[in-house]
């Protein structure tokens, strides 16, 4: 046992002892370090790390859940009377409880999922020389006038998980990613964009010049932005975003929302939401995924499986109080942090990808918008009404003719998703991996 994993055993004791009839623990272990630059300088070297600790206490159809970052054997005591004191003030919830032992994770294979990179971690020193040449990268294209920042990350976390039930589990991830902000132009004609990349292993990592001149380039192409026309055009999500139009997908198949009936998709199971032809598969056991794990919140056993089959929405996205909720069972899907209760969340995510390249879709849709950026958004979850601010380039005659910015995008969810149309440039490495996405009849606006 880890010296982690016996904080949280210790943790389900001391509530048992303080008379909860059932509980769980999380602890959280992690060490980050972060090393910036800007203008040639280095501009901040930070390094954090921690243990952070959480406790659900359950008395009967009441629970309640406390956090602390102190594992002193006192704290550890105080903190298990009060959830136990918490919960039994607590109103009663019919679907709370723990996972049947039936239910439970009973083994798993860390080395098959290969997250924790057994490679010494870049230095401080390194981590600097990785971001300069991420910045000097950037400052080489022409167009580009500041850097804002350039950045190197590495970073390790351990998670424990234990339950009265019978389940103990732990598993270790490592991190490291390299971020450049650039700036274009001069004066009242600036634009900012970004490039950014993560991975578990180091090995992993695209060079830091190709991100720092990917930063800069984008930049560049948004110089002298304008609005496009008004009316209803075919949409180009592109890779980088596309990611956020199945996330709307995904958190309306989300079991809390279904049960709540704030879900657009509620009533809908086994209906075409996608194009025939197109599988949504989420895959926690993805080695070297960033979003792998070997069981969930709630210790089920974590497993391949569609989300959208062939088109056809297959299941919901559930943890054991929403699948109970639902009169199911659950997905083994619960996320748990340590201040708050289990809740249904995806980890790695794929959509299946076209047969044309992003350029074949854009010289196929002859005028219209390609989207690179959004911000705000204004979705209505129980329609499925959707509305968001856009930039991004107009299109001509199937070229990009000229950057464009301050438009909103707007349509209906159910309509857009039924009719995508995927390119085939999917980033594997992402823990939402999604191809650059072609919707027609979008309605843009001022």
């Amino acid at each position: 046992m880890t010296a982690l994993a016996d904080i949280a055993a210790r943790l389900v004791e001391a509530a048992k002892a303080a008379g909860a009839e059932a509980a769980d623990a999380i602890a959280v272990s992690g060490e980050t370090l972060s090393v910036s630059v800007a203008a040639r300088a280095l501009e901040e070297a930070e390094r954090s790390e921690g243990v952070d600790i959480g406790l659900r206490a359950l008395v009967g159809r009441r629970q309640a859940c406390v956090s602390a970052s102190d594992i002193r054997p006192e704290t550890i005591s105080e903190l298990a009377e009060r959830a136990v004191a918490m919960a039994l003030a607590a109103p009663e919830d019919p679907y709370c409880g723990l996972a049947d032992p039936s239910e439970i994770a009973t083994g798993w294979d860390l080395a098959a999922l290969d997250l924790d990179d057994p490679a010494d971690p870049p230095a401080p020193d390194r981590l600097e020389e990785i971001a300069r040449a991420a910045e000097d990268a950037a400052l080489s294209v022409g167009g580009v006038t500041q850097v804002e920042r350039a950045s190197a990350q590495r970073g390790r976390t351990e998670l424990a998980l234990a339950a009265s039930n019978g389940f103990s589990g732990t598993y270790s991830r490592t991190s490291g990613g390299v971020s450049v902000s650039a700036i274009a132009g001069t004066g009242l004609r600036r634009e900012r964009d970004w490039a950014y990349e993560s991975r578990c292993h180091w090995a992993d990592l695209p060079a830091a010049e190709e991100i720092g001149r990917r930063a800069a380039e984008r930049a560049v192409a948004a110089l002298g932005a304008r609005r496009p026309p008004k009316g209803a055009v075919p949409v180009l999500y592109d890779e980088r975003i596309a990611s956020s139009l199945i996330g709307h997908l995904v958190g309306a198949a989300n079991g809390s929302s279904v049960a709540r009936g704030a879900s657009w998709l509620r009533g809908r199971m086994g209906e075409r939401v996608l194009p025939a032809g197109i599988d949504l598969l989420e895959d926690p056991l993805k080695p070297r995924g960033l979003a792998s794990r070997p069981f969930d919140g709630e210790g089920v056993a974590a497993r391949q499986r569609p989300i959208v089959e062939d088109g056809v929405l297959a299941r919901w996205v559930l943890d054991l109080s929403s699948a109970r909720q639902l009169g199911l069972a659950t997905t083994g899907n619960a996320r748990r942090g340590t201040g708050s209760p289990p809740s249904p969340g995806t980890s790695n995510l794929s959509l299946t990808q076209g047969s044309r390249s992003r350029e074949e879709l854009i010289r196929e849709m002859g005028t219209g918008l390609i989207v690179t950026s959004m911000i705000g958004a204004s979705v209505n979850p129980t329609t499925g009404a959707y509305s968001r601010g856009a930039s991004g380039f107009w299109v001509e005659n199937g070229e990009i003719a000229y950057p464009v910015n301050e438009i909103t995008v707007a349509g209906s969810l159910p309509e857009m998703l039924a009719r995508i149309v995927p390119a085939n440039d999917a980033d594997p490495a992402k823990s939402v991996s999604v191809p650059s996405l072609l919707v027609e009849g979008l309605t843009l606006a001022a």
